[in-house]
């Protein structure tokens, strides 16, 4: 059977951001890799008997989508953090395409902060690769998996659940928190995801 293992990351001192903060979330994604694991053990016990666990299976299965997820956003996100910040290299290929895309770098920065401030309710604000169109895309993906794109890969994701900062800046410091995210940025991770999406 599939068991995931939670990866480990060498988090700096983050500015904005207490080392409580990270600590709570370090468990919260841990959670996540251990309910993965422990649906995927009940769902292989379940499918012994697929015809009378047929509505628990369906459930469980819809449940395993958000905890998977979860997992996999909050590793892109904390391998983002991880290392030391760096900026932006102008020369990569990632920069390049930011500002084929979006006519500059500077206008993407601001739209997608705009967006991570702007929207409703608790998810993420993802940068993606749409590998299909070879493309890059800015989405808002609702709790941990509501409106994840198809054949797409996360470049980039935001966490906007309150656990990511409100300890830290209270819920009116919302665009704060979105600000030192990006200064805590290493941003080398970041191209080298993207390189290993369009190789």
């Amino acid at each position: 059977m599939t068991t995931f293992t939670a990866k480990t990351f060498v988090l700096p001192e983050l500015k904005g951001l207490s080392a409580k903060t990270i600590e709570e979330h370090l468990k919260l994604y841990q959670g996540y890799v251990n309910n993965a694991n422990n649906l995927l053990a009940k769902l292989t016990e379940l499918r012994q008997d697929q015809t009378v666990n047929a509505y628990l299976i369906g459930e469980l299965s819809r449940r395993l989508s958000f905890e998977y997820n979860g997992m996999r956003n909050h590793e892109v996100y904390f391998a983002s953090l991880s290392g030391s910040a760096t900026a932006p290299n102008e020369k990569s290929t990632l920069h390049e395409a930011i500002t084929e895309t979006w006519g500059s770098f500077d206008g993407w920065l601001q739209s997608f902060k705009s967006m991570a401030a702007t929207t409703r309710g608790i998810g993420w604000a993802v940068l993606w690769y749409d590998r299909e169109n070879k493309k890059l895309l800015t989405t808002w993906v609702d709790e941990q998996h509501l409106g994840l794109l198809q054949d797409c890969t996360m470049i980039l994701g935001l966490d906007m659940w309150e656990h990511s900062y409100v300890a830290d800046y209270q819920p009116s410091g919302k665009k704060n928190y979105i600000e030192d995210f990006f200064a805590n940025l290493n941003w080398s991770v970041i191209e080298e995801r993207f390189e290993q999406a369009v190789a």
